[in-house]
């Protein structure tokens, strides 16, 4: 999904470079999927592993939750294995799709080498695996040291709570959070209702701009402002599998063209309602290009 929207909506003169493990079960089935996928180059970056592939059964209990039960994973990055995939890159997204993409002193190697902007979509990072592999949410152990690994973070409005850990006081902390030298950005998805950004006062449109932010002045406590937005077509009915996906990967590369942090919101809330309306990941690219194009 995050490859699809972010082959999608990447302005002109932007690749992408994938970074990820594949299962030998499922190798031939990635590659087949990302040779649909236009503007991929892919390196040594993808990487086949004799683990199976992480399998994800999920079973909505509504239009906004749902269960998950993971099966399979491969085995994470080591900062060893990225540090030379990222010489030529100029900005990352990490999505925490098992939540075991990498450990946390790897995630604090990352950040101390690499020079560009980082935008980390948490999720399955604050899932916690039971023996049957059903997923549940938990307590990030470390968090502030997780925190400190990027620039800007995603996650919904139950992850935020969880990550809090105090009842009622979620929003407090995510300022607390920026506020005190941990990202510069927390975006937070309310389904249906858009999402919220809570931000440092005066920290760069451009996320190219954001590591002069995180090395210079404004690093220690700082004034902060949120802004909430919501989107543009309401709330849209559907498949909401992968819409997490669409909005962080639209987001960044609204981001990324030079949009403000509202606009780029609105965008990626357009491009998430589209992501509603198809099935699956297959096509998808093609699906949200029309809409683009439509649009």
């Amino acid at each position: 999904y995050s490859l699809a929207a972010m082959a999608a909506a990447l302005p002109r003169g932007w690749e992408i470079v994938p970074l990820l493990k594949v299962g030998s079960d499922l190798a031939e089935e990635a590659r087949d999927f990302l040779a649909g996928v236009p503007g991929l180059l892919l390196r040594e970056g993808l990487r086949v592993v004799p683990e199976p592939n992480n399998r994800v059964e999920l079973r909505y209990l509504d239009a906004d939750r749902r269960e998950e039960q993971l099966r399979g994973g491969v085995s994470p990055w080591s900062a060893r294995e990225l540090e030379p995939l990222l010489r030529d890159v100029d900005a990352l997204y990490v999505n925490f799709i098992s939540g075991y993409e990498m450990e946390l002193a790897d995630a604090e190697r990352l950040r101390a080498v690499f020079r560009g902007p980082i935008y980390a979509d948490l999720h399955s990072l604050l899932l916690g695996r039971m023996q049957d592999g059903r997923r549940t949410l938990r307590p990030l152990p470390e968090w502030r040291r997780w925190l400190r690994c990027f620039d800007a973070i995603q996650l919904n409005e139950d992850e935020l709570a969880t990550l809090a850990g105090r009842g009622g006081e979620e929003w407090a902390f995510a300022i607390e959070a920026v506020r005190d030298g941990g990202p510069m950005l927390i975006m937070v998805t309310l389904a249906g209702e858009g999402a919220e950004c809570i931000y440092r006062t005066g920290v760069p449109a451009n996320p190219l701009d954001w590591p002069l932010e995180r090395n210079g002045a404004g690093r220690g406590r700082s004034a902060v402002r949120s802004s909430r937005v919501a989107p543009p077509q309401g709330r849209v009915e559907g498949d909401p599998t992968g819409c997490g996906d669409v909005w962080g990967s639209t987001l960044f590369a609204a981001l990324l063209g030079g949009l403000e942090i509202e606009t780029a919101m609105r965008r990626a809330h357009t491009a998430a309602g589209h992501k509603v309306t198809y099935r699956g990941a297959a096509g998808l690219y093609s699906h949200l290009r029309s809409s683009i194009s439509a649009g």
